[in-house]
């Protein structure tokens, strides 16, 4: 009886913090990272993060003075299933190799993660934690210096879960 109510403690705590994860995946990306976080990480006044295209999968903050967000500016996407291919799923795909886009795994970011750099487009985090994955880009900064900021915001979301 010890045993069975053992591992029915564990089975509980694994589906628990596996639902965390999952659910997560349908929050609004703008509750995951704050205008304060932002603005300490960026180093820049940030606006209040505002949902992109409709859509509460994508979320932008920008410099305060610029509502176009054409200059420094973060954005979140927190991938959902698109028709049969789940967020997982969309993840693997972005790995797969394309002439002219550098793709470069990065170690001590959620379970998985890679830089995504095209040329004309900049680079992006991806990172997966269990189910939920989702992507971290920062415009305006030196590649190198992207690259950190990217690391950083990522780490807040991954506290989130």
């Amino acid at each position: 009886m010890r045993n069975q109510t053992g591992m029915a403690i564990i089975c509980g705590m694994a589906f628990a913090i596996q639902g965390g994860v999952t659910s997560a995946a349908g929050r609004d990306a703008c509750s995951f990272l704050s205008q304060n976080r932002i603005s300490a990480i960026l180093g820049i006044a940030v606006d209040a993060g505002r949902n992109i295209g409709g859509s509460s999968a994508l979320c932008g903050w920008g410099e305060t003075d610029d509502p176009s967000h054409s200059g420094k500016h973060a954005l979140l996407t927190i991938f959902r299933a698109v028709g049969k291919t789940s967020p997982v799923e969309r993840f693997e795909h972005g790995k797969t190799p394309i002439q002219g886009i550098e793709k470069t795994p990065v170690s001590a970011v959620g379970d998985d993660a890679y830089y995504i750099d095209t040329p004309g487009f900049g680079v992006g985090l991806n990172v997966k934690k269990g189910n939920f994955t989702f992507q971290v880009k920062v415009f305006g900064f030196s590649p190198e210096m992207t690259k950190t900021l990217e690391n950083s915001l990522a780490q807040e979301v991954l506290a989130k879960l």
